[in-house]
């Protein structure tokens, strides 16, 4: 009977350590989650006049740096203040559309050149990334 008791006692320390675990770990999860290059609340709609540069930015960019500009596994994030105008200026988009990039900030390989894109369509592409950016308070 003794070692039943403490069988019992030993399932309702580990059950309230366990709870204690995951309420530390379900509270701590949003602080976690957020940083410096998240954007500030939902993103609006973008203005009619960056529509264009969000659709080309959709089919052209997404796929690696993510909706809204908010990176995935396979590219980084461009709402970042390691993007912003005074680091990596508009011209650095248009070079990394024609040519490519090397891997140098991120660790997710080299950006391929992106085919089918003008330099208009970039600079359209580019006038949405910055709006984004001053969205998320980056500029």
């Amino acid at each position: 009977m003794n070692q039943i008791n403490q069988m019992n006692e030993t399932t309702r320390t580990l059950r309230t350590m366990g709870i204690s675990l995951l309420v530390l770990l379900l509270s701590a999860a949003p602080a976690c989650s957020q940083s410096e290059t998240t954007p500030k609340g939902a993103a609006a709609p973008a203005p009619v006049e960056l529509q264009g540069g969000e659709q080309k930015f959709v089919a052209k960019c997404s796929p690696c740096h993510g909706a809204g500009g908010v990176g995935t596994k396979q590219g980084p994030p461009l709402v970042h203040r390691i993007y912003e105008p005074n680091h990596h200026g508009d011209a650095a988009f248009q070079r990394a559309a024609a040519n490519g990039v090397k891997a140098h900030h991120w660790e997710f390989g080299d950006m391929p050149k992106v085919d089918g894109v003008t330099p208009e369509e970039v600079d359209q592409i580019v006038k949405y990334i910055r709006w984004l950016q001053k969205q998320a308070g980056i500029f």
